[in-house]
């Protein structure tokens, strides 16, 4: 078992994954240990479809059938981050697709190689194991920041399993498509998608390092 500290600073966004399974055991595991994550009023908020097998192939196939075949039909209908993107954001999240692109030989302009590495989202990035996550449509912002610590437990308790994740915010953007196909009812939104599996170390876009800002350009200790 790794330390906290380790499990913390070792977890990445990995973006490719080793085919060997995941036992059920272990994923219920890492959910039941994330599960107790903090919540206002503890209403936890979550909800949590776990794919594998044919099933994770029969979702991939759905949604990569819209990808390719209706790409302006289907969109997010929540703002992800910014209207329009800003000063220091911007530049954070230029630097961090220039080092993504540029490991994959991916240049500005090829829109073809680009589009198709997005699309490796919907296959889970070869994970064995998918998770999409839904939220009741009424819950307000707390119950959305309580759901990220929750996600975030989950990264964390992978990497205790020797595990690694990657939450995808790509799958919002075909939720109707996995409304229909898992038979959602109406009053669940689907948040966003996890991948889960053990890294494959060969993959060149597994070597991204991303950078984080200083203590202090995000932190004023107040002593007075």
């Amino acid at each position: 078992m790794l330390s906290v500290d380790e499990a913390i600073t070792s977890r990445r966004s990995v973006r490719a994954f080793k085919s060997d399974p995941v036992s059920r055991e272990t994923v219920a595991h890492i959910l039941e240990v994330a599960s107790r994550a903090p919540s206002g009023t503890n209403i936890q908020p979550w909800r949590v479809h776990v794919l594998t097998g044919d099933a994770l192939t029969s979702l991939s196939g759905a949604v990569l059938d819209a990808f390719w075949n209706e790409p302006q039909a289907h969109q997010n209908d929540r703002q992800h981050y910014l209207e329009k993107m800003r000063e220091p954001y911007l530049a954070r999240r230029r630097k961090v697709g220039w080092d993504l692109y540029g490991l994959l030989g991916i240049k500005k302009g090829e829109h073809e190689k680009t589009r198709d590495f997005h699309s490796r989202n919907f296959k889970f990035f070869n994970a064995p194991v998918g998770m999409i996550f839904t939220i009741d449509h009424d819950m307000g912002w707390m119950s959305w920041l309580d759901y990220g610590m929750f996600i975030q437990n989950i990264c964390i308790a992978a990497r205790g399993q020797d595990l690694h994740t990657c939450p995808q915010a790509a799958w919002g953007g075909y939720h109707d498509v996995i409304e229909k196909h898992l038979g959602l009812p109406a009053e669940q939104l689907v948040h966003c998608g996890l991948s889960l599996g053990y890294e494959d170390t060969t993959a060149e876009v597994n070597k991204l390092e991303t950078a984080r800002e200083p203590l202090d350009g995000f932190v004023t200790f107040h002593d007075r």
